[in-house]
């Protein structure tokens, strides 16, 4: 049949499973939008507040379905404000399919009112990033986007179209959408059976779990393997939830504010067996004496990532969820009891510590955990209420923890939790912030209101810089630089002002009253919590220092 581009646009939507995109219109994607309009009721929009709002959207409700998120934005500053969600998504692994417009073909290159090249600019943040210039080749584009976002190693795709192409006609038939089949064919038997006698020979071995695990579906073979291997299990920030929070054999996280009992159970360990995880620096500290006394097993769908950061002893190559089906089958059953009672003892000694008696970052998360039940979605944003949610939530199901990993972006967590929220409509959403944060990206509260989303948006207001100011008291002599937030911003009427329904909550009893609230009025709510502006993160390892040296509070005084 005989279609325009933007008519092409929402028909390959609709063939993908597309049922919800967030964005922002202009004048270059008019097309698109008009259509989009005609077909409201199979695809919905949401619209943000900001562009960069519908690209974390778009990342968080990818993160919560495991699906392609999909973002809309205009030509030029519509566009480039989606860069920072690309980039988001991208150093993450998730996939979503930004749909960008542009000037006229032959207003291409001509400094245009509006014109960017975004195609260029997001070229090192993307998978791919095309730019459509011949409307026949305008469907197979939008297609191949789509499978190279889900591929192998997830990641974003950018898809530019310059306006007259939305409105040129060509035909058009509709392809259904094939099967994804997953790869190992880097697997060989010589490395696989290195792989098993690495396993069957080792006396102490760690599993670390990364974000691989999570994005590759593969929670049940790898609480399998760990049954087998007997082994205990640490994890990233990206791998919560891969593994249940709640299993014996989970010690916490692994790194710079990972538990002691991780960080000191992972450097004594003589088989590290790494799992979709890509050694942050965060996670490794110094990289000369990471796991020194081990050999490294890595297993893991992107070849770039062996050897990048830390020098491995062997590796499996494919999706994660395939190589353990492998391995599951290849190994025999371990007994390493006297290793995890070693691993035990730490983790009776280097409990997780916080004061009691006040409102406390730690408190409201492990109070979040009670009220859910563990059951919610928890999205983040990046700072030390980041640090928290990862060690005071339980999490027993993957894509429950949403956060920015990699680039660390502020202000991300709001936006991604109305997409979580759209893509999940019957799950519980929590996105917690601190108030440097919660200031970057507040404006998408309005969003939640007008699309009556009823998101929970916990700020820990400490009015400071929260992690800033922590490396600056412990790093920095106390010279708080451009981090304390001390004014007359307030949130609650804000949060009124916007729609929504606001809340202060200043002891323990406020917050616990005020979430309890917030879970029975399905309306979107902003609960703000005072908390001491002197609050710390424990465990921390310092920068530059091994994993090992991870020092608490208790560390300091002494």
């Amino acid at each position: 049949m005989q279609l325009n581009g933007a008519e092409i646009v929402i028909e390959c939507l609709k063939e993908q499973g597309v049922d919800t995109v967030f964005g922002y219109p202009g004048g270059a994607i008019l097309n698109v939008y008009d259509e989009l309009y005609k077909h409201r009721d199979e695809i919905r929009h949401i619209l943000t507040s900001h562009e960069q709002g519908a690209s974390h959207a778009a990342d968080g409700y990818a993160r919560a379905t495991g699906k392609v998120g999909v973002c809309l934005a205009t030509s030029g500053p519509g566009a480039t404000n989606l860069v920072t969600g690309i980039a988001t998504a991208y150093m993450d692994s998730i996939p979503i399919v930004a749909i960008t417009c542009n000037v006229g073909v032959s207003l291409l290159g001509k400094d245009s009112f509006q014109e960017i090249d975004i195609a260029g600019i997001t070229m090192p943040i993307t998978k791919y990033s095309f730019i459509v210039k011949d409307v026949s080749k305008l469907a197979d584009t939008i297609r191949k986007a789509f499978r190279i976002a889900k591929a192998g190693r997830p990641g974003p795709v950018l898809v530019d179209i310059p306006k007259d192409i939305t409105s040129t006609v060509t035909e058009y038939r509709r392809e259904e959408l094939g099967k994804y089949i997953p790869d190992h064919s880097h697997m060989n038997e010589e490395g696989l059976s290195r792989a098993i006698s690495m396993l069957e020979e080792a006396k102490k071995p760690f599993v670390f779990a990364g974000g691989g695990a999570v994005l590759s579906g593969a929670s049940r073979e790898l609480r399998e393997f760990v049954d087998k291997l007997d082994a205990p299990v640490t994890d990233s920030l990206m791998g919560k939830g891969a593994f249940p929070g709640t299993d014996p054999r989970y010690t916490g996280m692994l790194g710079m504010h990972g538990t002691k009992t991780s960080n000191y159970g992972v450097s004594e360990c003589d088989l590290l067996v790494v799992i979709g995880a890509r050694f942050s620096d965060r996670v490794t500290g110094n990289t000369e004496t990471f796991a020194k006394n081990a050999k490294i097993l890595q297993i893991d769908i992107d070849p770039a990532e062996i050897n990048k950061n830390i020098i491995v002893t062997e590796e499996l190559i494919g999706d994660i969820k395939e190589v353990l089906k492998i391995l599951n089958r290849n190994l025999r059953q371990q007994d390493h009891s006297q290793w995890l009672e070693k691993i035990q003892s730490y983790k009776k000694k280097y409990p997780l510590k916080f004061h009691p008696d006040v409102l406390t970052g730690p408190f409201i998360v492990e109070e979040i955990y009670r009220q859910t039940k563990g059951d919610a979605l928890i999205v983040t944003e990046v700072g030390q209420h980041q640090m928290w949610a990862a060690q005071y939530y339980k999490y027993t199901k993957p894509r429950t923890l949403l956060t920015s990993g990699g680039l660390g972006t502020m202000g991300y967590g709001l936006g991604a939790s109305l997409g979580a929220k759209t893509g999940c409509p019957d799950k519980t959403v929590v996105n917690i912030a601190g108030d440097g944060c919660f200031r970057m990206n507040m404006n998408e509260i309005a969003t939640a209101v007008r699309h009556n989303i009823p998101v929970i948006q916990v700020v820990v207001n400490n009015h400071v810089l929260g992690m800033v100011r922590q490396w600056q008291d412990l790093f920095y002599d106390e010279r708080y630089s451009a981090t304390v937030l001390r004014d007359a911003v307030d949130f609650v009427k804000l949060a009124e002002a916007m729609g929504a329904e606001g809340i202060r909550a200043e002891t323990q009893e406020e917050f616990k009253e005020a979430f309890a609230k917030a879970l029975a009025i399905n309306r979107p709510v902003v609960i703000d919590c005072q908390i001491d502006s002197d609050d710390k993160v424990w465990p921390m390892v310092a920068p530059g220092a091994a994993i090992s040296e991870a020092f608490d509070e208790a560390d300091m005084k002494k």
